[in-house]
């Protein structure tokens, strides 16, 4: 609980008592003592004329009229502490924090967009959190995060474009990735939707728009992928595509700058993905928010002019490094 906001005592109170469930612990955490602490919560009960408190067990509860309380003194507290960010976060950006949330994807396509936000505002705290798409969306709508990087195109009207402001960054196709041992590594030619079929695959799990993107092509084209490993970590399946025989989805923008891996377009095409900055419409929007929108913006126009960031080459995984070992005759472990 943040000290520095400025809150009536006896709610400030009646708060912490509903986090730590006990006056004692309570009154540590405010350092004041526990008799003050009590009167403090017997004073508000006497201003509302209800008990808030059941002092009868062992561990303090709330009542149902407490817990009901309780809602609106923290939605209370929430703007209150709006209100000292908006006061406190300084116009020239030389301060400030910038609370974003991305998906799985989208940390790898625009780390480059937070490098340069974070070299052009040094002074600013970024604060990346990683969620599915339907949290970031929920996050922001409760002021968790102040700006989130979506894998969709903008809203269309009506509905949650009513809520949320968006703007289009990029768009990105989608196809098959395979690692250097896979049979198909290097195949020009595209693959059927019944090839695709066969493919044992390693995906993000259905929390995540990817996946359901996924989803939706196989059940437009007929077919049932088969699903060997499902996971919420795009580390762990470019990983298991670099050393295996497994396959996976990826923007070809991430294919394209990791060693050891190779694209393979599909037959239909799979339909591209946009990634898209959305923000809240209404409420505050700090100095750091607006000028982090305003830099994608840019960033988004002269993404293309950005030497393409690629691991050094041999990797360990590619055919180039295979050749040295064996040219040094040293047989790598496998």
């Amino acid at each position: 609980m943040d000290r520095r906001v400025i809150f009536p005592r006896p709610l400030e109170y009646l708060l912490a008592l509903a986090e730590y469930g006990s006056f004692t612990r309570a009154a540590e955490a405010l350092h004041v003592t526990q008799p003050s602490l009590s009167q403090q919560i017997k004073q508000l009960e006497e201003v509302l004329n209800t008990t808030l408190v059941d002092r009868s067990g062992r561990t303090i509860k709330l009542t149902d009229a407490g817990e009901v309380y309780l809602r609106h003194a923290r939605r209370a507290w929430g703007e209150l502490d709006a209100g000292t960010r908006a006061i406190h976060d300084v116009q020239d950006l030389s301060s400030g924090s910038l609370r974003l949330g991305w998906t799985p994807i989208t940390d790898y396509l625009t780390f480059s967009l937070l490098a340069n936000f974070t070299r052009r505002y040094p002074g600013i705290l970024l604060k990346t959190l990683q969620m599915p798409q339907d949290d970031i969306e929920v996050a922001l709508a409760e002021d968790r995060i102040d700006a989130g990087i979506v894998f969709s195109r903008p809203f269309p009207n009506g509905g949650r474009a009513s809520e949320f402001d968006t703007k289009m960054l990029f768009e990105d196709g989608l196809c098959v990735a395979v690692g250097n041992s896979h049979p198909l590594a290097g195949q020009r030619e595209p693959m059927s939707v019944h090839e695709f079929q066969q493919e044992a695959l390693v995906v993000l799990n259905s929390d995540f728009a990817l996946r359901r993107h996924i989803d939706r092509y196989c059940l437009d084209h007929d077919i049932a992928p088969h699903i060997a490993i499902e996971t919420n970590s795009v580390n762990i399946i470019i990983e298991m595509i670099q050393i295996g025989r497994l396959a996976t989805v990826l923007p070809r923008s991430i294919i394209r700058n990791q060693c050891g891996l190779h694209p393979i377009s599909l037959a239909p095409e799979m339909p591209s993905k946009a990634i898209t900055v959305i923000c809240r419409k209404k409420g505050y929007r700090s100095p750091a928010c607006r000028a982090f929108s305003e830099l994608a913006s840019y960033w988004s126009a002269h993404r293309s002019e950005e030497m393409p960031i690629r691991r050094l080459e041999p990797c360990p995984l590619s055919e180039a490094y295979f050749r040295n070992m064996r040219r040094l005759s040293v047989v790598p472990i496998p």
